[in-house]
């Protein structure tokens, strides 16, 4: 197959389309396939064996859009398949003009990502569908057309799908496709604990640290989790306020900011953890549970979207209801107090996500995408 891949972002981006994307094409190139990547960068991205061809962030929003359009229309003539992990408008009219099939991935909504970024929701993901008004019915409907435009609708989770198939679009075109997972070779996990500095109960938590992953929960348990340090991965628009808000609350001796990390060091972050914190109001997938779980740790979340269909309570981790500071920090105090709990926890971690592996996953979206083309 010749196969046009559209991802909004792409290494050294962090996120989950920035490692499905990459990871799927070297598979799907690997496998004999004819791979070509439309993206947008800040910089040339890194050669591949494949063509990467991408467009700059720095043209102004319209004239980025129209260029991205463009290229996927010209690319999509010379592929059999446009497989799209983001970028859904442009991937959708890119595609119909190359007259090529579309294969769509959603991570989110997109009506809810473009709505917050227009400055015209402040509320949180599950609150978002009961929300009127004009300009976000518009995005609603335009979101609804992109997503029935496509051959086929990826999703990481049948939380997700459920919603997608809400849009109108036919169940039957709607797929699970979980993200896949496998740690790298990593050292002994005192060695890391040494190296990273972590002594006493730690807790990891890592992402792009953003008002969906809920800080001021995490923070607050924290405060009463007498004993426990908690590390944070990852930067955004949220850190400033969580750093104010960890000085607030007298916690500077016992959260620790350490920036944005490559995926490889938050695999070691997590392997060194006892375990993983998750706060978020909300979760498509929660890729960063399974990452955790993959190297062994277990995760202490809200029960959230697709996290609940990852984390099992009481069986490689522990869930509680969102919002929830008190809730949360009895979870960690229980953990932390229970040496028979966590060896159970961490004994079933790695074997719980071993379906995530990339040869699993990435060999149902070839499946997929030759599917397409078959009718």
């Amino acid at each position: 197959m010749r196969i046009l891949v559209v991802s909004g972002i792409w290494p050294p981006d962090a996120g989950g389309p920035a490692s499905h994307a990459p990871e799927a094409c070297d598979f799907l190139a690997a496998r004999g396939h004819r791979i070509e990547v439309v993206t947008t960068a800040d910089a040339p991205p890194e050669p591949r064996a494949y063509p990467v061809r991408w467009v700059s962030r720095r043209l102004p929003p319209g004239a980025r859009h129209a260029r991205v359009a463009a290229l996927v229309a010209g690319r999509a003539r010379a592929a059999d398949v446009v497989y799209s992990v983001g970028m859904e408008g442009r991937s959708a009219i890119g595609s119909a003009l190359g007259g090529r099939p579309l294969v769509q991935r959603f991570a989110s909504d997109p009506a809810f990502e473009r709505a917050r970024w227009r400055g015209l929701t402040s509320e949180p993901f599950h609150r978002f569908a009961g929300q009127r008004g004009m300009r976000i019915a518009v995005l609603g409907r335009i979101r609804d057309l992109e997503a029935r435009r496509a051959a086929r609708v990826l999703c990481p989770s049948a939380w997700l799908r459920d919603l997608i198939v809400g849009w109108g679009v036919d169940p039957a075109r709607v797929e699970v496709l979980p993200h896949a997972v496998r740690p790298p070779v990593l050292p002994d996990r005192e060695e890391l604990r040494a190296r990273l500095g972590f002594g006493g109960p730690t807790l990891v938590l890592a992402g792009r640290l953003v008002p969906q992953k809920a800080l001021d929960v995490a923070f607050r348990a924290v405060e009463r989790a007498e004993g426990v340090s908690l590390v944070v991965a990852g930067d955004g628009p949220e850190r400033e306020r969580a750093e104010a808000l960890v000085a607030e609350l007298g916690l500077a001796g016992r959260v620790r900011f350490v920036g944005a990390k490559s995926r490889d060091e938050v695999f070691e972050l997590f392997r060194a953890a006892d375990a993983a914190l998750l706060s978020s109001a909300w979760e498509s997938f929660g890729l960063v549970v399974a990452e955790a779980l993959a190297v062994g740790t277990p995760v202490i979340s809200t029960a959230v979207g697709g996290v609940v269909e990852v984390l099992d309570d009481g069986r490689n981790g522990l869930l509680v209801p969102p919002g929830d500071p008190a809730a949360l920090a009895e979870a960690i105090g229980r953990f932390v107090a229970d040496d028979d709990l966590r060896t159970r926890l961490g004994a079933a971690a790695a074997e719980s996500v071993r379906q995530l592996a990339p040869e699993t996953i990435y060999a149902r979206l070839e499946a997929i995408l030759a599917g397409v083309l078959s009718g």
